[in-house]
């Protein structure tokens, strides 16, 4: 498994295969693209395995010395072997040493492994909170 980080917008090729993944891991890209360009100081993880993603985790800085791990999928056929959580040990290590203090994210109950992953690394539950859907989703943090 090979990782790349990248903290500007990939070149059309990668993201095309970045959106396509996130398509097959969400089922939609609406609006993916499109939100992706307002974040500031983003770093976007790609997983390869032989020069295909097979992973990624998108996150962004919120506010000074704080950083929000906003989307992130494993391909359906490569879960259960570690890529989600390279992926986030990964993460974490750039946000180290780009002197970030806090880390957070959200997530949904029906993501268990994701919540569980989350919690194993060690994420604290702070709170929930009701989005636009009307879904409950669960606020997680670390401090680094």
């Amino acid at each position: 498994m090979d990782i790349r980080i990248l903290t500007s917008m990939p070149e059309e090729k990668t993201l095309d295969q970045i959106c396509a993944l996130h398509n097959l891991v969400f089922s939609s890209t609406k609006g993916f693209l499109e939100e992706l360009q307002t974040k500031h100081r983003f770093c976007m993880l790609a997983a390869y395995d032989k020069g295909t993603p097979i992973g990624y985790k998108i996150g962004y800085e919120r506010k000074a010395n704080h950083f929000y791990s906003w989307l992130g999928g494993v391909h359906p056929d490569h879960r259960g072997k570690g890529v989600g959580e390279e992926l986030l040990i990964r993460q974490h290590d750039w946000c180290r040493t780009n002197g970030y203090q806090t880390i957070r994210t959200h997530t949904k109950n029906k993501w268990r492994s994701m919540l569980i992953l989350n919690i194993k690394n060690g994420f604290d539950i702070i709170g929930t909170f009701t989005d636009k859907s009307g879904e409950p989703k669960i606020i997680l943090e670390k401090h680094l």
